[in-house]
Formats: structure tokens, sequence, C-alpha cells
């Protein structure tokens, strides 16, 4: 994964992987429950398959940053897929 989002350093991709989420969560309606380490994990996730999916497309070169843009899709994408998954709690009975 070197490279990834624009540089080896590990704080960098942090940084830009919460970002990302935030953005991510602000963008999409509906309310994830997620805390600061969760929001986070989004992003680089999000920048992780933009970066997989446009290398397997062709849009991408091995090395190359999947971009802010496409991380952002790539997040937006993840926390639509976990929302049909996750249990929908059950609420009280209509009066």
């Amino acid at each position: 994964m070197e490279g990834l989002l624009g540089g080896n350093n590990w704080l960098v991709t942090i940084l830009i992987g919460f970002v990302v989420g935030l953005l991510a969560r602000f963008l999409k309606p509906g309310n994830d429950k997620m805390g600061i380490i969760l929001t986070t994990l989004l992003g680089i996730a999000g920048a992780v398959a933009a970066s997989w999916v446009g290398q397997q497309m062709g849009w991408y070169a091995p090395g190359q940053p999947a971009g802010f843009i496409g991380a952002l899709i790539g997040a937006i994408l993840i926390l639509i897929v976990v929302g049909l998954f996750r249990r929908k709690k059950p609420g009280l009975p209509p009066r």
C-alpha cells in the first residue's frame, strides 16, 4: 500500500481518512452511529476500495493515489453497504 492517499506517512493517511470519513457521514443521509476511530477507518477503507477498483478498471496505476473524490465515493458506498446489513432495533409499537 505504498503511496496510499498521496504519502507514505501513516499520520497523513489517518488524517485524510478522518476527513474523508467525516465528509462521507455528512453527505450520506441518516444517522450512522460511529465514533472517531470508526469514522477514520471508514475513510481509509474508502480510499483503499477506490484504489483497488480504479486499478482493476485501469483508471489508476499501482502506487498512484486514488484521489480524494474516489476515496469519498468509496467511503459513501461502504456506509450504504453497512447500513443495509446493520440490524434495525425494534421500536415501540404504534399507538
